[in-house]
């Protein structure tokens, strides 16, 4: 399926980005947002995102958000599990 999103012609500008960087950008934040808010998996993020599961796990530091994100207590009982 295919979300059209308008933007103004010089936001990439703005932003100093082609065109091309502000779309996978666009792509990539909203992809960590849904992310973040435990909406997607980190595969379906990856794939929303257009890049790898490992690839999008490893750029979550460049929006502020954890690669993992449990409480203490589940952390603790994954970790007694393994």
């Amino acid at each position: 399926m295919q979300l059209v999103i308008e933007y103004p012609a010089l936001l990439p500008d703005v932003l100093q980005q082609t065109q091309s960087e502000f779309e996978q950008e666009a792509r990539m934040a909203m992809a960590v947002k849904l992310f973040e808010m435990k909406r997607l998996s980190s595969g379906m993020a990856a794939k929303l995102a257009r890049i790898g599961r490992v690839e999008f796990l490893l750029n979550l530091h460049r929006y502020g958000v954890p690669m993992i994100d449990l409480a203490e207590g589940e952390l603790l009982s994954d970790v007694q599990n393994a």
